[in-house]
């Protein structure tokens, strides 16, 4: 008599399967965390921290910071190269923050030919600008800790044609620090919590959650402080 398989949902995709059904109930959807772990042993996982820190650069359901911070856990127990984890997901996101940026450059001129001058749209087009120029770097650190002031942030970056040169730049140290925070917050961790997994993937996530709460916290400081400064008095 044959040994039964695993039960199956429509399609023929296994109830263990990293791929389960969307909302829909027909289309497909990569459970990220599910196919990290299965593939934890595997090249293939760094293969799959490079996707999904380049997918969630601009698409904003896909919990790359989740599968990050599990891949950091699983390095503190030896099971994965936390060196390797750090550049396979900082590769990634530099590549996912390009597309962003290339877009908006493409749209660029079309964006502001519908922004005619005077207008608030033209405004806020020209402060960003400005703030660019004088801060670039600090604004795209920054926002890429926060899942979706990156988004739009790179976008608006191309839309207002911010140079090439500079953008690589700032987006390169961004990503690195980034990736190599989210590991090793989770690779921490996982060395205080060897014996509980679930527990260091946990603190993981909470550590995450603290820092950029107080990141943001930063910035709406900063905003605040900026309104309130007086403007300068002209002879």
């Amino acid at each position: 008599m044959p040994t039964p398989g695993p039960p199956m949902l429509p399609e023929g995709i296994p109830c263990g399967d990293p791929l389960v059904l969307g909302s829909d109930g027909r289309l497909p959807v990569i459970d990220w965390l599910e196919l990290a772990e299965s593939l934890i042993a595997s090249p293939w996982f760094y293969a799959v921290l490079i996707a999904v820190s380049f997918l969630d650069s601009f698409l904003p359901l896909i919990p790359s910071e989740a599968v990050v911070i599990v891949a950091g856990v699983y390095a503190a127990a030896g099971q994965t190269d936390i060196v390797l984890v750090i550049a396979a997901t900082t590769l990634g996101a530099f590549l996912g923050d390009l597309l962003p940026y290339a877009v908006g450059r493409l749209l660029g001129a079309r964006v502001l030919k519908r922004m005619p001058p005077g207008s608030k749209r033209r405004a806020a087009h020209d402060w960003f600008a400005r703030e660019l120029d004088a801060r670039g770097g600090f604004i795209l650190v920054t926002t890429r800790f926060i899942p979706v002031g990156r988004y739009l942030a790179t976008l608006s970056t191309g839309l207002v044609g911010y140079p090439l040169r500079k953008y690589v730049l700032f987006v390169a140290f961004a990503t690195a620090s980034w990736s190599a925070y989210t590991a090793l917050t989770g690779y921490l961790g996982g060395v205080f919590f060897q014996d509980n997994t679930l527990l260091g993937i946990a603190v993981g996530v909470g550590l995450a959650f603290v820092v950029t709460g107080v990141i943001e916290a930063v910035r709406h400081i900063r905003r605040r402080r900026s309104a309130l400064a007086p403007e300068p008095v002209v002879d």
